[in-house]
């Protein structure tokens, strides 16, 4: 069995070790990660609750252009951090970097809950949306979304590759159903009757709501951080991880606009305030009640591309705390034939199944933002504190706008988890409470570890 080092910078980034894990991923398959992690039910869903936040199709509008702006600076930071640190655990390494193992490990602590209840989340919308096809019980949507995971867990098992190869199809047939939507929204919609028509009320912005309609559409744009988990099985990772950060995630972001333009054309602004599958209404509208088929099929091939992507990213985070010494160590073991971080793989599997029968969709976006965000904020200002700390780290590649971009990020994830605060202060302060209980837990697990 092969155990994970402790995080060194490498002499040669390009040449850094795997930590066991060999580098089979290339560019499209880490772009295709990017893609996949970041485009899975949210855009479908959470449209309707911006409007309901915002008020009008011009704040909705801004809502999504901050959100893609945000997002993007955070990419360009982070792609500095994954070509200096091309190691197998993304965000947790570059926290312990920048801020040593206490709040690596409160990220992790959090990451260790939430993140196997998105994928179960994203799992049970693939479930649902089978069940408008054919006839499934509550029970058996449940069956169908531990299915899905159980099956990308096998396949995570036993090779990295080749699961990222299914991301990659999948992302791109993702990409391909959306574009779809947008051009037939377009050419066969009815543009007078939607919220962007002539004789449509123009409806009066709430400013105050743009706080909380951004928490909701960071939802559909998160997960650009997920692919630098795999960083330490990218090829060429100085140059390549750079590149594929900021490719994917331009990518959403103009798949993104343009999904909520073809929203805006076609359904009227009350009524995509209460669509909360606003794409499969909008198809209805445009080509009648098979619409609502098309549109399914579409959200099945998002989301099982979500599964797969983020089955193949989160895992790495549970490997590298425990190479690092903060989880259990049997979890850095990496398969010896395999060559994956398979007793990882079968954690990660095990607890997003437990969430599947146990919690919705609707009871983790908020949870997932206000949770993980802001150790995305701490990684992102690592670019600056690491530029202090360590000036003669080896960087192939540069943060542009340092240090706007890196800032613009950390303010505006200030001021969503402030919006949440004020607006919902007993959820927002339930997950602090929670990330804060991982002290005590980190205070008992290095003293154990002493024993």
């Amino acid at each position: 069995m092969t155990t994970m080092p402790p995080l060194k910078a490498p002499v040669s980034l390009d040449e850094a070790p795997s930590e066991g894990l060999p580098r089979r991923l290339g560019f499209w398959a880490t772009t295709a990660i990017v893609v996949g992690t970041i485009i899975g039910s949210g855009i479908f869903r959470v449209p309707a609750t911006v409007a309901s936040e915002v008020g009008s199709p011009t704040a909705i509008a801004i809502v999504w252009v901050l959100g893609g702006v945000i997002s993007l600076c955070g990419a360009l930071a982070l792609a500095e951090l994954a070509a200096a640190y091309p190691a197998s655990g993304g965000v947790f390494v570059y926290l312990r970097a920048a801020y040593g193992p206490l709040v690596a490990f409160l990220f992790g602590w959090t990451y260790l809950v939430l993140a196997p209840a998105s994928v179960g989340a994203i799992a049970l919308v693939f479930a649902e949306y089978l069940g408008t096809l054919i006839p499934l019980s509550p029970l058996g949507v449940r069956l169908v979304a531990a299915t899905v995971l159980a099956l990308v867990g096998v396949a995570g098992y036993r090779s990295v590759r080749g699961l990222g190869s299914v991301v990659t199809v999948a992302s791109g047939a993702k990409i391909a159903a959306i574009v779809i939507l947008v051009i037939v929204a377009f050419l066969l919609g009815n543009g007078e009757a939607g919220a962007l028509g002539p004789q449509a009320p123009v409806g009066e912005a709430r400013w105050g709501g743009v706080g909380l309609g951004l928490v909701a559409a960071l939802w559909a744009y998160n997960g650009f951080h997920d692919m630098v988990c795999v960083a330490g099985e990218v090829r060429e990772p100085g140059r390549l991880l750079p590149r594929a950060l900021l490719s994917g995630t331009l990518a959403v972001i103009a798949v993104y606009l343009a999904a909520n333009a073809a929203y805006l054309y076609v359904m009227p602004f009350d009524a995509l305030q209460r669509s909360p599958l606003v794409a499969s209404d909008t198809m209805v509208r445009v080509v009648g009640n098979g619409g609502a088929g098309l549109v399914a099929v579409m959200v099945m091939v998002s989301t099982f591309g979500a599964v797969a992507a983020l089955g193949l990213a989160n895992p790495r985070v549970f490997y590298a705390m425990a190479g690092a010494g903060l989880l259990f160590a049997p979890l850095a073991r990496v398969h010896p034939r395999f060559r994956t971080p398979h007793v990882a793989v079968v954690g990660h599997t095990a607890l997003a199944l437990a969430f599947v029968w146990s919690h919705t969709f609707e009871q983790l976006t908020e949870a997932f933002i206000l949770g993980v965000w802001p150790f995305l904020a701490l990684a992102v200002a690592g670019v600056i504190v690491l530029r202090r700390t360590q000036p003669g780290l080896a960087r192939p590649y540069l943060t542009p706008g340092y240090p706007v971009v890196p800032l613009v990020f950390v303010a505006a994830t200030v001021w969503v988890v402030g919006s949440a605060l004020v607006a919902r202060p007993l959820t927002t302060l339930a997950g602090i409470g929670f990330t804060l209980l991982g002290v005590p837990v980190y205070l008992l697990w290095k003293r154990a570890v002493r024993r």
